[in-house]
């Protein structure tokens, strides 16, 4: 129990602790970009490595104050780069400050440790590219966890 506990506080600590700005995280306006976006459908715990499942929420804002933004693919993928998922059939028009989301089960646990998104984005005039997060939560057994991982640009 004590081993459950310090871990919980380790995996709080991890995850809540202030990064370092990256210059990906300064919003320099783009007529577009390829975001991979971390998730996990569980992470493992204990000695034994004990599978804790996870609810993944996608989550994509439009953070542009002017500019319309075209999403154009969100793409799940599990842990060996397998596509697992294709979320849009037709593309998404998001308005400033407008937000949409998605949602992985924490039944799914095809994911893996090492799930990702592919999210493509498009704007007819430079704009700040949008903030896309993936945030975990689970609970079993009277614990929980949640965290979140930030989108990073691909070249």
């Amino acid at each position: 129990m004590k081993e459950n506990i310090s871990f919980m506080v380790c995996l709080f600590f991890l995850f809540t602790a202030p990064l370092p700005l990256f210059s990906q995280d300064a919003f320099l306006p783009a007529k577009g970009q390829t975001i991979y976006v971390p998730a996990y459908s569980h992470i493992y715990s204990g000695d034994r490595g004990k599978p804790f499942a996870l609810t993944i929420t996608l989550s994509i804002r439009n953070v542009d104050l002017k500019h319309h933004i075209k999403i154009t693919q969100i793409d799940y993928y599990e842990s060996q780069g397998k596509l697992l998922k294709r979320h849009l059939e037709k593309s998404i028009i998001l308005k400033p400050l407008e937000s949409i989301r998605y949602i992985v089960s924490q039944r799914d646990r095809s994911g893996g440790s090492g799930a990702n998104f592919l999210v493509r984005w498009e704007s007819s005039k430079p704009a700040n590219p949008p903030l896309i997060e993936s945030i975990m939560i689970g609970t079993q057994n009277q614990q929980g966890v949640s965290f979140t991982s930030r989108g990073r640009p691909l070249n």
